[in-house]
């Protein structure tokens, strides 16, 4: 029956009765046969125009017959197109929920544990035959239990099934049972149009500009092999003399011929047989090779869009990782492309079978859309974060491809201990500085300021030693030693201020050094090296200005 509360992403009610039938069931002597035609076979110029036309209105069945012959006959079209197809399906999967609402986490979670099948791999691949035809049909084999309606197989169907309408030439149709075409059931489907260009679905297949360099590649290997049977062995040339009786002519003939398969003969010695070798006046085999070689590199960058990574050539510095960056955004709007059809046409519905229809949905990615730098990504937060940044933790772990924990997972974190009060009530000190603040690097030197003299080395119960002529000196030096570090510790104070980690730290220390005011410290130390030498000498003490 069906339930109006259900629809499809065209505004059709579900029917789950239908659902369960199988509406494009192969039968050999049926409408949706699996046996096809061949007309790669001894194609034409003028035949493959036909075929392309008769396919923009309406009658695509040759036109997709000649783009599956394509890929068994043409290795170079099927070695791409396998590596476009595999360098999608083999992307990692992500979800996203729709919020950090526990509901929608949950429902993430959901397609999540769903998206983890092995097979959906392969039913990737499959559903990128669109690239190569314009488009693919993706049956839907729905799983049912007591709460649940699960997507258990995705199922290729043969695009020669399919047909569009005559009117828009976008709306698919399959042919039904009884030979008539009929809608594609509602929630049964996958249908994924991949457009290499903008236009009707069934001109936007990558076969369709291949098919010619298919064709004169196809002509080329014919001349090349004919060229190959006739000059591949030389010419074998028997000469007799006047007179000879026909029996002998006979014997020659029969030797010339068996040359060629045989590569062995046996001829009277009045008998003069020669080998021509033809290759060099001809030209040899190079012409229908770069050829070959031209029409192989054109449909490189017509699939992939580059030809370094698949033909064997020489090139700049650098032009690899060039042609290499182009693939890249080649394989992401194919990956975006297949996740919004698997959002719209089988995560929508998953969703709405198992939670019933929602405001917003969780979203199916392959791959990333763009490249996280886990790294760069934590600073930004580390340093965002202290200063009042608020951010959800369901988005981070989303960002970094992490699921979010159930309440009786083990998770891993850190562990921020309360510290006692000053009062000793256990609750934490309250503090201005944030959890991840630097350290305080400039700590040594400010404890130097005002710092009382260390007597901690002197044994308990014994009488302090009495200072010397020097010891007096470095207290009389020391006196005024925090007006003089302040002028170097000040400036640095303030701009350390800013920095938020190590690294900025640093870069900050290297700008500023230079500008230190050194002068009096550099004075109160030549002063007071000068007098230590004199107390050393004469036993008198320092004075205070190092005199």
């Amino acid at each position: 029956m069906a339930s109006p509360a259900l629809v499809d992403h065209l505004g059709r009610p579900i029917d789950f009765g239908v659902l369960k039938r199988n509406q494009a069931a192969p039968s050999t002597l049926a409408v949706r046969s699996i046996v096809g035609g061949h007309p790669a076979d001894g194609l034409t110029p003028s035949r493959l125009g036909r075929i392309l036309r008769a396919a923009e209105i309406g009658d695509a069945e040759s036109y997709l017959e000649l783009a599956e012959q394509m890929e068994e006959k043409y290795l170079h079209y099927l070695s791409v197109l396998g590596t476009r197809k595999r360098a999608v399906s083999q992307l990692e999967i992500t979800v996203d929920a729709a919020s950090a609402d526990k509901a929608d986490v949950k429902i993430a979670d959901y397609v999540r544990e769903w998206a983890s099948r092995d097979e959906l791999e392969l039913e990737l691949f499959n559903m990128l035959d669109a690239v190569g035809k314009g488009f693919s049909a993706t049956k839907i084999h729905w799983e049912t239990t007591k709460t649940d309606w699960l997507p258990k197989r995705l199922e290729w169907i043969d695009p020669r099934w399919i047909q569009f309408d005559r009117n828009d030439g976008r709306t698919p149709l399959i042919v039904g049972d009884s030979g008539q075409l009929e809608q594609l059931d509602p929630g049964g489907w996958i249908f994924h149009t991949h457009g290499a260009k903008s236009g009707i679905p069934i001109r936007g297949g990558l076969a369709r500009p291949v098919a010619w360099a298919y064709l004169f590649q196809n002509f080329s290997l014919k001349d090349w092999v004919a060229f190959a049977e006739v000059y591949g062995l030389p010419l074998r040339l028997g000469k007799y003399d006047n007179g000879e009786t026909d029996e002998n002519i006979r014997i020659l003939m029969r030797a010339v011929a068996g040359i060629s398969s045989d590569a062995a003969a046996v001829i009277p010695k009045s008998m003069d047989l020669e080998f021509v070798d033809g290759k060099a006046a001809n030209g040899g085999g190079d012409l229908f090779e770069r050829l070959c070689e031209y029409l192989d590199k054109q449909v490189s960058k017509a699939v992939v869009g580059q030809t370094a990574t698949t033909d064997a050539e020489t090139g700049g510095l650098g032009s690899g990782k060039e042609h290499g960056d182009v693939r890249e955004d080649i394989r992401d709007a194919d990956a975006k492309q297949v996740a919004g059809t698997l959002n719209r046409d089988l995560i929508r519905l998953m969703v709405d079978f198992k939670f019933g229809p929602q405001d917003a949905y969780p979203r199916l990615r392959l791959g990333r859309s763009e490249s996280i730098d886990i790294d760069k990504e934590s600073n930004a937060l580390a340093r965002l974060i202290p200063l009042g940044l608020k951010v959800k933790a369901s988005q981070v772990r989303d960002k970094f491809g992490y699921e979010d924990p159930a309440d009786d997972d083990e998770v891993l974190g850190k562990a921020v201990a309360a510290a006692p009060s000053p009062g000793g009530s256990g609750d934490p000190a309250p503090t201005d500085a944030p959890e991840n603040a630097l350290p305080d690097l400039l700590g040594p030197l400010k404890a130097l300021r005002g710092a009382p003299k260390d007597t901690a080395s002197a044994a308990p119960g014994s009488p302090a030693p009495s200072p010397d002529a020097i010891d007096l000196g470095i207290d009389a030096a020391l006196s005024d030693w925090a007006q003089v570090v302040d002028a170097i510790v000040s400036p640095v104070e303030q701009v350390l201020a800013q920095a938020h980690s190590l690294e900025e730290a640093r870069d900050i220390l290297a700008s500023v050094i230079d500008a230190m005011d050194v002068s009096q410290l550099s004075e109160l130390l030549t002063r007071t090296s000068f007098s230590a030498r004199l107390a050393g000498l004469s036993g008198a003490p320092l004075t205070g200005d190092g005199a």
